[in-house]
């Protein structure tokens, strides 16, 4: 595959636009094609059998693309969906999830240590994070919450806001999330609230961002690989399965400036 092909990434909704945006500012030659699945949003809610079939279709358009690396932006995807597409993808690209990644920060940077998740049900449920922490050997605890409420609220536009402010703080009280020394915001929304975990905790609690972490995983596999695209990058483009105007909003707000939107739908 030629260097100057694109990165292929897709979410559920916004979220993996942290991702696009992380990936941007790291790599600015690359070209990226994102894809959110706006009609299905959120994953965190449906069976790992519906995720599982929406990631494939996805991919389906992502290698028609000739995408050179595909990036599960999304951890309910990461977590139900990994193994089936990087079956179904084969040598025709190289996939990636967010989750693998911030698992070797982890084993690099937190031994002995007792972490936080916040995440959707699906990613909490799977218990993909505690079960792989723990094969590390590094006595690494990781104490999960479902916080089903933030990856709507930030889809409808609510982050930076009081109304935020109050579900973020319900949750980051509960009781299985005191007396840790880390919080792992496990969904790709997460990074637009992190301002407001940050303020919560006052500095007490290191909130790790794990979409910089997923960017220069993947800086350091194309360069790996030799597949950084030394000329310049032919832009972005972004593909939704149902047009939704704060879609549209929130990538005028990552990338300052208009993105044009493209209707694909995915599910006949």
């Amino acid at each position: 595959m030629p260097n100057s092909s694109p990165i292929g990434i897709f979410d559920s909704g916004i979220g993996g636009l942290t991702l696009a945006h992380a990936i941007t500012e790291l790599m600015p030659n690359e070209p990226i094609i994102y894809f959110g699945d706006t009609a299905h949003l959120p994953y965190g809610d449906k069976s790992a059998t519906a995720i599982q079939a929406y990631s494939v279709k996805i991919c389906n358009l992502l290698l028609e693309k000739n995408c050179k690396l595909i990036l599960i932006a999304c951890n309910s995807a990461s977590a139900a969906a990994y193994d089936l597409v990087k079956a179904y993808v084969g040598t025709k690209a190289i996939v990636v999830n967010v989750i693998d990644p911030v698992i070797h920060f982890l084993d690099q940077q937190w031994s002995g240590k007792t972490l936080g998740l916040i995440g959707t049900k699906q990613t909490v449920n799977s218990g993909i994070y505690s079960n792989k922490a723990e094969a590390l050997g590094k006595d690494i605890h990781i104490k999960s919450l479902a916080t089903p409420l933030l990856a709507p609220m930030i889809e409808e536009g609510f982050f930076n806001h009081t109304i935020s402010e109050q579900i973020i703080k319900e949750y980051l009280l509960q009781p299985v999330l005191q007396n840790i020394d880390g919080l792992i915001l496990g969904c790709t929304h997460y990074p637009l609230i992190k301002k407001q975990i940050d303020q919560f905790y006052q500095g007490s609690v290191e909130v790790i961002d794990t979409s910089l972490i997923v960017a220069n995983e993947i800086k350091r596999i194309l360069h790996e690989e030799d597949l950084m695209n030394e000329g310049k990058a032919v832009g972005r483009q972004f593909f939704v399965s149902d047009y939704t105007d704060s879609f549209e909003k929130s990538t005028q707000i990552f990338f300052g400036e208009t993105i044009k939107l493209t209707q694909y739908p995915i599910w006949d």
